[in-house]
């Protein structure tokens, strides 16, 4: 299996640009066999909390349409970053595309203090991925949670996909703690962040992969859109700029 790791520098809020962004780059990943495609936390609107309101979509927006046509023919998953608004309130969430299937949608069930007052806490209806459903989602700050992970890994896991928006001092941090998971679980873990300013920081980039010895495997730069594409098979890491 092929897994991708994208990093996007969103447009602030602009979500029909970003969509032919991300098109750019799904293209791309498909053309170098990736199976499944992961965008950053928000990456459709940027990460912009004090945003979130005026951006939220359904889960089942209209928007999103071309990505399931392109899931379908390409027979690979596409996991997109974005506010999505409920009776109950709004959720950081990954709208999921896997070929064939009805969308589905991994949501933050884990807030940082700072989100609380835009966002609620979300419940998934997605646990799993893949074909052989061994690959845990997870959004930036849940990986700090230790049950999140346990959970994962409990619940068959193998392979640890992370969807964040952090900075350079954040990437420090999770870099250390995404490297214990996968010593810990005996899981490959990935990292996919974005690069520019977004609410009130500069992203640090730097999308990542680990094995399951915890070693660093492939990296890409702090400043540069592009992916990480990671083969289960080789444990070959090969990175990709636009």
């Amino acid at each position: 299996m092929r897994i991708c790791a994208v990093q996007t520098k969103p447009i602030k809020g602009d979500i029909p640009k970003n969509i032919e962004i991300h098109k750019k780059l799904i293209e791309l990943a498909i053309a170098n066999g990736a199976n499944i495609i992961i965008f950053p936390e928000l990456s459709l609107t940027g990460y912009e909390p004090e945003l979130a309101n005026a951006l939220a979509v359904s889960a089942d927006t209209s928007q999103l349409n071309d990505f399931q046509r392109i899931s379908d023919a390409a027979h690979c998953t596409i996991g997109l970053g974005i506010p999505v608004k409920s009776d109950l309130g709004i959720s950081i969430s990954m709208i999921l595309f896997q070929p064939h299937t009805a969308r589905g949608m991994y949501s933050k069930k884990y807030l940082h203090p700072d989100e609380e007052p835009f966002f609620i806490s979300g419940s998934s209806s997605v646990g799993l991925i893949g074909a052989q459903s061994n690959v845990a989602l997870a959004i930036c700050y849940e990986l700090s949670i230790p049950e999140h992970s346990e959970i994962a890994a409990k619940n068959g896991a193998e392979i640890y996909l992370a969807s964040v928006a952090k900075s350079a001092a954040g990437v420090e941090k999770a870099a250390q703690t995404l490297s214990d998971i996968a010593k810990n679980y005996s899981m490959t873990v990935l990292m996919s962040n974005c690069v520019g300013y977004c609410d009130n920081f500069e992203s640090g980039g730097k999308t990542s992969v680990w094995t399951e010895n915890g070693a660093l495997a492939g990296q890409l730069d702090d400043k540069s859109e592009g992916f990480l594409l990671y083969d289960t098979q080789t444990n070959e890491a090969i990175a990709h700029y636009l």
